[in-house]
């Protein structure tokens, strides 16, 4: 089922109005290299004020030059999901930023709404001053596909303002929903993975999500083995390099900003194996990448053949003992 949604942002007159655009969505991201010093705000901001400032900050987030002393900090973990067992781990419930990482989540939550049929795969949806003004904004890309390949920014703030209502109150849900799944180290304040001190998660946490997206939503899941697809004539790859180079590889993401470093979940598929693995604070993109292939072949012979532990489930008294007075719905999703 092909997902046609389509953030056409048709030359946004976002100059303080919305304009209309459909789920199939996208925007561009090198979001993964969220800039230093960008900051998405905690606290909910007016989508004028974000967008008087949008244009200084493109001109002046410039992706940085690392030097031989840059050093974020590492985590890791391999989860066996067939077994639930933990086949290697290094602090792997120390505090982490998880960049782009952030978009699981946001798609979870997204998936969710589809499932629901709160959503429609050609529901039009407002494309706010605040959410055209991310950093950076050039591609028009396929929703979906724009969010997992390319780490759309401005797509992210599209959907979260669809099922939220404000960036903000989206990112008290999807703490709510890590909250269901477990996910006691993870909170939320933006969508999209931009940098923000308060956006925290561990190695452990996203591993689990990396397990429940896949148990959850197996029908939608599947974008995130996108390659690369063509769109205005041009070939968008996937930042995920392990895709079609690593045996069995076939997902999910990839995150990086100048604090969280670069970061990786990644889904492997052998011989009736499964495997989650999760490198955070990488020092370079190859790096990240070794240090991932080095880890599943240390312990995919290890990982069992035979599902013997339940998916990954949500629990919902938990989600809500967690939810803070006042926090939001998801009534703002259309019907």
């Amino acid at each position: 089922m092909s997902l046609g949604l389509a953030l056409s942002c048709r030359r946004l007159a976002v100059a303080g109005g919305l304009a209309m655009l459909a789920i199939t969505t996208a925007g561009w991201d090198h979001a993964d290299a969220a800039r230093a010093g960008a900051r998405a705000p905690a606290k909910a901001t007016t989508h004028a004020t974000a967008a008087k400032g949008a244009k200084g900050r493109h001109a002046a987030h410039k992706r940085p030059i690392h030097g031989p002393n840059y050093h974020p900090p590492y985590a890791a973990i391999v989860v066996d999901d067939n077994s639930g067992q933990v086949l290697h781990e290094e602090n792997a419930d120390l505090p982490r930023h998880p960049a782009s990482l952030t978009k699981i989540m946001t798609l979870y939550l997204l998936f969710e709404q589809i499932e629901a049929g709160k959503f429609k795969l050609d529901t039009p949806l407002s494309i706010s001053a605040f959410a055209a003004g991310q950093n950076p904004t050039k591609l028009n890309l396929k929703a979906i596909k724009g969010l997992v390949t390319k780490s759309a920014n401005d797509a992210a703030v599209v959907v979260a303002e669809a099922i939220g209502g404000t960036e903000a109150d989206f990112g008290v849900l999807m703490t709510a929903k890590a909250r269901a799944l477990g996910m006691a180290g993870t909170t939320y304040v933006n969508a999209s993975g931009l940098p923000a001190d308060e956006q925290i998660t561990t190695a452990r946490d996203q591993a689990l999500l990396g397990r429940a997206i896949q148990d959850q939503f197996p029908a939608y899941y599947r974008y995130f083995s996108t390659p690369s697809f063509h769109y205005k004539g041009r070939e968008h790859h996937n930042h995920n390099a392990l895709l079609g180079n690593v045996e069995g590889v076939d997902g999910i993401k990839t995150g990086y900003t100048e604090a969280s470093g670069y970061n990786l979940v990644a889904s492997v598929r052998r011989n009736g194996k499964h495997i989650v693995a999760v490198v955070l604070g990488g020092t370079s993109n190859a790096k990240r990448d070794a240090r991932m292939r080095d880890l599943i072949t240390q312990t995919i012979p290890a990982a069992a053949t035979q599902k013997t532990t339940p998916k990954v489930a949500e629990t919902h008294d938990r989600a809500a003992a967690n939810m803070p007075a006042g926090a939001p719905s998801l009534q703002h999703a259309p019907q």
